[in-house]
């Protein structure tokens, strides 16, 4: 992979890189916290700088162990927090996005995100978001776990500033290639794949083991470089050991060869009509 596909672009031109990091289910657990922390700078170190959290996650507490990762590494990470739809009118965004930064120990997040679509008008987030950035409080904005139809009226609201839309999308999950992924690159608007190893939930046995046994790879490390293969999709795996932080590393560097997708393709098939996007 070359340096220039380490990289994805948001719809503005800024770069962000292709391989960031989750932290679902992270700071939840006191006997796990010292090695998430030292995965996490691990990670930094590796260039995978985009690091996505949400107010939801441990309701707060994984905000609050990232903030302690982060501690003299802020400005080599594009942070990305996510508020909860429930949140997410004008007035709900402005308070969720400073308790947020507070928990965070920061000044602004690089991206927020509408975690999923709920029952407030989405031209009241949008206002609550654009009023964020004008204050310097969020850098970009976007939606996650949003499908063709939501896109449709975002757009319809007034949302031609949004940069992302993060959504469940892996080999065994390929349902968004049908149109939500075409709508998004006509828009030169990058996808933020969630979960890019389907939880680690990939069959037991499938081509991902034949290419992995071929490459001296894990099959793990195989969906992963898929993932990573795909046009202006930047992949956030989580990763709460150094050596597991690494292992992701490595996938960046795999390139898969035209007769290993073809192969992927033949046993993890493209859908060939709409499949409702999924969420976990």
């Amino acid at each position: 992979m070359t340096r220039d596909d380490a990289f994805v672009t948001l719809p503005d031109g800024e770069h962000i890189a292709r391989l960031g990091q989750g932290t679902w289910e992270m700071g939840e657990r006191a006997e796990r916290r010292g090695a998430e922390i030292d995965a996490l700078r691990a990670g930094i170190d590796l260039g995978m700088t985009v690091i996505d959290t949400a107010e939801m996650y441990g309701e707060g507490a994984t905000e609050t162990l990232l903030a302690e990762a982060l501690a003299g590494l802020r400005e080599r990470v594009f942070l990305v927090s996510k508020v909860y739809p429930h949140n997410a009118s004008r007035r709900g965004v402005a308070a969720s996005c400073e308790a947020s930064l507070r928990r965070l120990k920061t000044d602004r997040l690089d991206l927020y995100l509408l975690h999923w679509r709920g029952g407030i008008a989405l031209e009241e987030t949008i206002e609550g978001f654009e009023a964020l950035r004008r204050d310097g409080k969020i850098r970009h904005w976007g939606v996650s776990n949003l499908d063709v139809a939501d896109m449709d009226e975002l757009m319809d609201a007034g949302g031609q500033a949004c940069a992302t839309n993060q959504i469940l999308y892996n080999v065994a999950r390929r349902g968004p290639e049908f149109d939500l992924l075409p709508w998004m690159a006509a828009r030169r608007m990058p996808a933020m794949a969630y979960s890019p190893i389907d939880h680690m939930r990939l069959p037991k046995r499938s081509v991902l083991d034949v290419v992995a046994r071929e490459r001296a790879l894990s099959p793990v490390q195989v969906a992963l470089a898929w993932v990573l293969a795909q046009p202006q999709v930047c992949a956030i795996p989580k990763a709460g050991s150094v050596e597991h932080v690494r292992s992701n590393r490595q996938a960046l560097d795999v390139s898969l060869t035209a007769e290993e997708l073809a192969a992927i393709d033949g046993e993890f098939k493209r859908p060939r009509k709409k499949v409702p996007l999924e969420m976990l």
